[in-house]
């Protein structure tokens, strides 16, 4: 009854790696799947859909207009005073910035109009209006 490969009263050396393999791949996991939930914007917009879209780039000033005309400066409610002097200091920072609009579908054009017009008077006279891209 005698060990083979050694005594008994020598410590184990090695590092078992497969545990710590084992966790790293349930905690990508776990990424993977509540990435999405994560990502996804908090405000619910129903964009109107287009054909002839083009993609834009990410904007530090993302601005969304809920069904109820609440306006969204960055997933924060806001008002238009506040969201012009918020593109004031950003075209001081940057003056070529871009702003991304994503109204959804059943705004009034008034409230989409007020708000490129609040943008404007900051400052920031690029804009882009986003939209679900429609198959042809």
């Amino acid at each position: 009854m005698a060990a083979i490969g050694g005594d008994e009263k020598d410590a184990i050396a090695e590092i078992n790696v497969t545990p710590f393999v084992d966790i790293i791949l349930v905690v990508l996991i776990i990424f993977m799947v509540t990435t999405p939930i994560i990502m996804k914007p908090s405000i619910n917009v129903n964009l109107p859909k287009a054909v002839s879209g083009d993609d834009t780039a990410a904007s530090p000033l993302s601005i969304g207009i809920s069904a109820s005309g609440g306006i969204f400066l960055n997933g924060k409610s806001t008002n238009e005073e506040d969201l012009k002097k918020m593109a004031q200091q950003m075209s001081k920072d940057k003056p070529d910035q871009q702003a991304v609009i994503s109204a959804d579908k059943d705004v009034p054009h008034g409230k989409v109009i007020a708000v490129i017009d609040a943008i404007k008077s900051g400052g920031i006279h690029k804009f882009a209006i986003s939209i679900d891209k429609a198959k042809q």
